[in-house]
């Protein structure tokens, strides 16, 4: 297609980038004399009506942005190729590398260098989701990250390109989402179509860790969703614990806001201290899993201990006698060796009989106890229970926050998750051990958002937590 000319004005000189049914173009516009870039979308054999959608939402969007680290939007079009019927998006030219070739080409980031990329992409970002409707990336990655004019320490100059996956809070209402984005760069929500500001603070937080460590996010370990990636780069623990706030798969435990991660980046002392999130109590065996959308906590079944068994064989010895002892005394009376009291035998035999069955069963259904365990999964409107034995699943119906009315559920023993109006109010756990209702409370409040109050079986001891706070 070089030397092409499209609209009578645009002379293509070569093609950029080829995918998907676009192309990126290009080429000088001899009006100006300037060289630009010309995205094209053909309705060929592999084109979707979503890329439609995409590629008006992404021209309509960058006419109403002006900023220097933003290509400009100039012009739009229909085309007609040999291949077929399409549109064209008309945008400045920056003549730059991306962060992808860079690092393609061997190039490492120094930590300065790592920070400088944040804080000029945060305040691109915090100019994006400060527009009205707010304007979501939503393909924060590398390769969508331009720079020019490298020299001595300085970075240089930081763009944003591709603006082919933007959202608006204008275009989320009344219609279809549209899943888009890159895997390895993506958070927990965006899977499920949801993208908010914090959405493209995750992105960056992939693409800077992909910088510190030269591997690409989908290729390190995670733990809970979370990116594991400090055990491979020499950076300070401030910044590596900044990088892995940014990544939280949690929306609640997320950064929020590019104000709030420049402030925290900027002001290492004053941002919240994420490893005060109380790591699993040693010993316990509570296992938690959470993907951004959903928590759940799996309480297992209790050990059963010598003095415990010694304890349960106190009571089974007893309850064994008085089922035993009728029986002796049956056999005994039909050898004849009891006739005189034969009348007054068989009902002491009924009622010892019927005793020691009651007594057996209690025993058995509390020892069932210490043979349950449970499952709790947290949603964001609704809380969900299993009880699982050995032998059984127990599911209790899943209770709903409908129009945010009360209601509370006990879960295990004398624990119990109670919810007033919004957020979860009260977490009784009167069966774990201190270090693990601090822990649980502190892992839900996190994840809710909301506060959580803990109070002792005699109602005499209460303490809260709430989410941790955020840079203001």
């Amino acid at each position: 297609m070089a030397s092409k000319i499209l609209k009578e004005r645009y002379v293509i000189q070569k093609q950029l980038s080829k995918n998907a049914g676009r192309r990126t173009l290009l080429a000088r516009d001899l009006h100006t004399q300037e060289l630009v870039a010309i995205k094209l979308l053909i309705f060929g054999e592999d084109f979707h009506w979503d890329n439609l959608k995409l590629f008006e939402r992404e021209a309509q969007t960058l006419q109403l942005l002006s900023h220097p680290a933003i290509p400009r939007y100039l012009d739009h079009f229909d085309v007609d190729t040999p291949t077929g019927k399409g549109f064209a998006l008309v945008q400045s030219y920056i003549p730059a590398k991306s962060l992808e070739e860079w690092l393609k080409g061997g190039r490492t980031f120094s930590e300065a260098e790592i920070k400088q990329l944040a804080k000029a992409l945060l305040e691109i970002l915090r100019y994006l989701h400060g527009q009205q409707p707010q304007v979501i990336h939503r393909d924060i990655k590398p390769s969508n990250i331009l720079l020019a004019n490298r020299s001595g320490n300085s970075v240089g100059d930081v763009y944003l390109v591709d603006f082919g996956s933007v959202q608006t809070l204008a275009a989320r209402k009344g219609s279809t989402i549209t899943v888009v984005g890159t895997y390895g760069y993506m958070p927990p929500e965006q899977f499920g179509g949801r993208n908010i500001p914090a959405s493209d603070i995750y992105s960056l937080g992939a693409t800077l860790i992909y910088l510190a460590t030269g591997r690409h996010p989908a290729e390190l370990s995670q733990d809970n969703v979370q990116i594991q990636f400090e055990s491979i780069v020499n950076l300070n623990p401030d910044l590596i614990d900044w990088l892995k706030w940014m990544t939280q798969p949690s929306l609640n435990r997320r950064l929020a806001s590019a104000g709030e991660a420049l402030k925290a980046l900027e002001n290492p002392r004053q941002q919240t201290d994420i490893s005060a999130i109380r790591q699993k109590p040693f010993g316990s065996r509570i296992e938690l899993k959470e993907d951004g959308e959903n928590l759940e906590i799996l309480i297992p079944r209790e050990r059963l201990t010598f003095w415990r068994a010694c304890q349960m064989l106190v009571f089974t010895l007893p309850c064994l006698g008085l089922v035993l002892l009728p029986f002796i005394s049956i056999i005994l009376v039909i050898q004849g060796g009891l006739q005189f009291i034969n009348s007054f035998v068989m009902l002491f035999s009924f009622i010892t009989l019927t005793l020691g069955g009651i007594n057996f069963a209690i025993l058995w259904l509390s020892s069932t106890l210490y043979l349950r365990a449970t499952k709790i999964n947290i949603a964001r409107n609704q809380i969900s229970v299993t009880h699982l034995w050995p032998w059984y699943k127990c599911q209790v119906a899943p209770i709903m926050n409908k129009n945010f009315s009360k209601w509370s559920m006990y879960i295990r023993h004398s624990m119990a998750i109670s919810r007033p109006e919004k957020y979860y109010k009260t977490l009784g756990l009167y069966d774990l051990t201190p270090p693990e209702i601090e822990w649980l409370a502190n892992e839900i409040s996190a994840f809710s958002g909301g506060k959580i109050t803990v109070v002792s079986a005699d109602n005499k001891y209460v303490k809260e937590y709430v989410k941790i706070p955020t840079a203001k």
